[in-house]
């Protein structure tokens, strides 16, 4: 095996990505090497693309980004058992502290020393990825590499929707993104009886659509209350899940939910936001912050459906060789694409 391989870093503070010769990952003695095959390319990877001030608050340089992979296990470290070499796999890119009560408990996505790979330690656009066996995820043979580059993102859909019982229940997701896409088309997979996504976007309201059996509802040109009786809900939506960060698509969400509603929240507003309380007080809403995957159980629940019927991969629209990482940002960027994937092979 070669000592250096390709990788895409954020050298300095700016705009862009550069690809560079870096050397292969060293392991310890609980690591793995994965050689990476697909890479998704996510929001965040995104903002450390644009450096906006989030990632210039946030992330170290040097530093090789990219988060959501696919790849197979070359080297294991000589404490590591349980996995194999050749062993196709994922992996889930929060680590994790081992000190804190949430991961003493076993919440170990509530720990508050998590660190990322590709936002705040070496990531995955790279030939070859170091990553603690303790966050390896096996992929089933029926589970192809392009979605395995893809369970993260699955992973916070799933979280997301999956916060609230949706057996019979009438659901709102606001954002049309690849996240809200597959969180409703995880909802639909979980037995919501009607499922509605809003955005301003029609591209990614039309790609909705097309993964998954949704009520898009472009809400510049149709009003959202009128979709209500039209569906025959009574009262309106029983569950929301919030995956837009907007505002505006909060409050509509908040008018639009049956006394006693529940709110599940992934969407990160830009900034601060104002937030009438007395209306979710007096509606008697419940809201619960969503943030990644519950490790490791979101995993073993998006698998599962994976091999039982819930399909996702209509959500990734371009496919791009990693050389060509910056035709990958571009379709990103323009805001008309859904997941995007580059190929390491």
């Amino acid at each position: 095996m070669t000592n250096e391989m390709r990788a895409l870093q954020k050298s300095a503070p700016g705009k862009g990505l550069e690809m560079i010769s870096a050397p292969v990952p060293e392991i310890g003695p609980d690591d793995v090497l994965i050689r990476v095959k697909k890479t998704g390319i996510c929001g965040t990877d995104i903002h450390i693309w644009q450096w906006d001030d989030w990632a210039a608050r946030t992330v170290p340089t040097p530093l090789i980004t990219g988060h959501e992979f696919a790849g197979e296990i070359v080297e294991m470290g000589r404490n590591v058992t349980g996995l194999t070499l050749g062993q196709r796999c994922s992996g889930e890119g929060h680590l994790i502290g081992k000190t804190s009560r949430q991961s003493r408990a076993g919440k170990f996505h509530l720990d508050p020393e998590t660190r990322g790979i590709g936002v705040n330690e070496q990531g995955a656009f790279a030939d070859y990825l170091r990553l603690p066996a303790f966050n390896v995820v096996a992929l089933p043979d029926d589970v192809p590499d392009d979605i395995g580059a893809i369970l993260d993102p699955l992973g916070n859909a799933v979280h997301t929707a999956l916060s609230f019982d949706l057996l019979g229940e009438d659901v709102l997701v606001t954002g049309a993104g690849p996240i809200g896409i597959m969180a409703a088309a995880v909802a639909r997979h979980a037995g919501a009886r009607h499922v509605v996504i809003t955005d301003v976007n029609q591209a990614r309201l039309d790609l909705a659509g097309q993964v998954a059996d949704v009520r898009p509802v472009n809400v510049a040109e149709e009003d959202l209350r009128d979709v209500i009786p039209a569906l025959g809900m009574t009262q309106g939506f029983d569950v929301g899940l919030e995956m837009s960060g907007n505002q505006a698509a909060l409050d509509q969400m908040v008018e639009t939910l049956v006394m006693g509603g529940r709110i599940a929240l992934l969407g990160i507003p830009p900034g601060k936001s104002p937030v009438d309380w007395s209306r979710i007080v007096f509606k008697a809403i419940t809201i619960k912050g969503v943030y990644g995957r519950e490790i490791f159980e979101t995993w073993y629940k998006m698998i599962a459906m994976l091999q039982n019927g819930l399909d996702v991969s209509r959500v990734i629209t371009h496919r791009f060789p990693a050389d060509a990482y910056r035709d990958g940002f571009d379709a990103m960027l323009s805001g008309q694409s859904g997941k995007v994937v580059l190929d390491w092979t």
